[in-house]
């Protein structure tokens, strides 16, 4: 028998499945507050002195946890339609991986951390909350990424023969007595000077190589804001676009947002 013919089967779809309902709601709800504990559990217990002292506690609660999603998981599987769908579908595979570590835990200890992976869960907020706006807006910085892919491309290479050029430099003026040991080195060295990281692990000695150091920080700093504004500008330019309106009668491209009729043949531009 189908879920949409058994009706317990039916209420446990609208329940688990879905957010329109009051239960349905209160039970996402409920499941979200128990990733973000059960998470908390596994941050706690790789901290060495929490887990002497409470150890047996964080492990009973771990174990709690991971058999209510086990079972979350057994109910998703019978109360859904197309089980095999649900299994191989981005959200199974993360529901599974959200109770499997801890049962695979017990044979390679190691592995029992995986179970952080479960906080990927808490995407479900978005669906919950009804904050699917915030999904067309990283949709919208998605579009402008990909618009923006060339030029960006184009700036990495650029940057990657200035850190090639200037590591290379740093390599010659330095040397491998003063770490600078190989050209892989120096362009790590480049990197991290150019991105203004500056770990202090290798650091120029000379006078020519601190002149060479001020100015590839200069460089960073000048750099540092082009991917961004890139970015921005193909945003700007895809939310111009977005609020462009071609007027039916006239053929008018309208560009004030919201406008209800043509500037130009008063044509009304709502659509039917």
């Amino acid at each position: 028998m189908s879920p949409t013919r058994n009706p317990f089967r039916k209420k446990l779809l609208i329940v688990i499945f879905g957010t329109d309902t009051k239960a349905g709601k209160l039970f996402d709800l409920i499941l979200l507050w128990a990733i973000i504990l059960s998470v908390a559990v596994v941050i706690l217990e790789s901290m060495d002195v929490i887990e002497m002292a409470i150890g047996k506690f964080l492990m009973i609660l771990e174990w709690v946890f991971t058999i209510m999603f086990t079972v979350e998981y057994i109910l998703r599987i019978y109360a859904t339609q197309h089980p095999r769908r649900y299994i191989f579908s981005f959200w199974g595979i993360i529901d599974l991986f959200s109770f499997l570590p801890t049962y695979i835990g017990v044979l390679f200890a190691s592995v029992h951390f995986l179970v952080a992976i479960r906080i990927l869960r808490l995407i479900r907020i978005f669906r919950i909350l009804k904050l699917g706006r915030y999904f067309r807006e990283s949709q919208d910085l998605a579009k402008a990424l990909w618009a923006s892919a060339h030029r960006i491309a184009v700036f990495f290479m650029i940057l990657f023969l200035i850190v090639l050029i200037m590591g290379s430099l740093m390599y010659v003026i330095e040397g491998g007595q003063n770490g600078f040991e190989s050209i892989p080195q120096s362009i790590y060295w480049a990197i991290i000077t150019i991105t203004t990281v500056g770990y202090g692990d290798v650091v120029p000695i000379t006078a020519l190589g601190k002149l060479v150091s001020a100015m590839i920080m200069i460089i960073g700093y000048s750099i540092i804001a082009v991917p961004t504004g890139i970015i921005t500008a193909e945003i700007a330019r895809s939310r111009k676009d977005a609020r462009m309106i071609r007027c039916p009668n006239c053929n008018h491209i309208e560009t004030v947002a919201g406008s209800k009729f043509c500037r130009q043949c008063g044509a009304s531009l709502q659509l039917s």
